[in-house]
């Protein structure tokens, strides 16, 4: 909190003169934009569903009305949006979207781009818009709800240096880590390295925590042993406690975490990568959604190897 605290307090020294457009106001994106908001920054937004809307203006911010309203009024926009269809949908428009971004956008503004979305639609994205005078940057976010609303996301930007530079004092507000991966695309690759591994947290985890109920183990115990060793990991400090206890309440739904590990998968088909590992995690996620508990937290991956044990890893009461 302190690394935040800091830079929100900077933020406010310098008065900060530039007008944020924000589309996209889920868990994630709604805290993003509050922090902008505390840090000093006008924030303009937009959300497909209202409530989202006006806890921001509640919170100090004003209602965009549209994607094309919100761009308008700004000076750089950000958006945090499912998928790759809802990212071209809202910045080029089609027949459910007449008002996208790009009716509201002045040459030489920016637009950075918080979604996880396929590397190469954003570069198909990037082109059209560089065709207008308009930069994006894709920056896609790491550190769940906790990270969203406490400002130490990790964002991993692709596109220009020099855009990114401009822009950097706002991706601190937000991010405790922002590292610059390399051209446009390359922000959605590195994000798509990083959901590899964190599903593959998820599931080792899982396993171990059914595998040690099974054998009679306490789990509190085993969570506190496994976390001080080689085993050690953000899933175990951050989602174990709660899993032992049936908590799947969601910090990042499990049905977003399956759409990544499917542009994961289809980028390594793409590429050539062997992804045997990810290819099952994959599927565990498919059989959540198949379940409709596709809005769980991504921890709740530990349900479906519960099915597959015919029975529930709980710790004692």
């Amino acid at each position: 909190m302190l690394n935040v605290f800091t830079a929100s307090a900077r933020r406010f020294a310098e008065m900060p003169d530039k007008t944020i457009g924000f589309v996209g106001l889920g868990i994630m994106g709604l805290a993003m934009a509050k922090n902008l908001l505390d840090a000093g920054y006008p924030v303009v937004g937009h959300n497909r569903s209202a409530d989202p809307v006006e806890e921001l203006v509640e919170h100090g911010g004003k209602n965009g009305e549209s994607p094309a309203g919100v761009a308008e009024e700004s000076d750089v926009v950000l958006m945090c949006l499912p998928d790759s269809p809802d990212v071209e949908r809202i910045i080029l428009g089609d027949e459910n979207e007449d008002s996208p971004i790009t009716e509201g956008l002045s040459d030489g503004m920016v637009v950075i781009d918080h979604s996880t979305i396929s590397p190469t639609v954003t570069e198909e994205i990037a082109a059209e818009l560089a065709e207008l005078g308009i930069e994006l940057l894709d920056a896609p976010i790491s550190g769940g709800e906790e990270g969203a609303i406490e400002g130490t996301l990790s964002i991993m930007v692709g596109g220009s240096e020099e855009a990114l530079e401009e822009q950097r004092d706002l991706l601190d507000v937000m991010g405790e880590t922002v590292t610059h991966c390399g051209p446009s695309g390359a922000g959605q690759t590195t994000k798509a390295a990083n959901q590899i591994v964190v599903a593959a947290q998820m599931v080792g985890v899982s396993e171990a925590l059914v595998f040690a109920s099974q054998a009679g183990a306490d789990l509190e115990s085993v969570v506190d042993a496994i976390s001080g060793g080689a085993a050690g990991c953000w899933t175990l400090d951050n989602r174990a406690p709660d899993m032992i206890q049936g908590d799947f309440d969601p910090g990042f739904f499990a049905e977003y975490q399956y759409k990544d590990l499917r542009i994961a998968t289809d980028a390594g088909e793409a590429f050539g990568a062997p992804m045997p590992q990810t290819e099952l995690a994959h599927e565990l996620y498919k059989s959540m959604v198949g379940n409709d508990i596709g809005r769980d937290d991504n921890s709740g991956v530990m349900q479906v190897i519960e099915m597959l044990a015919g029975t529930e890893a709980r710790a004692d009461d």
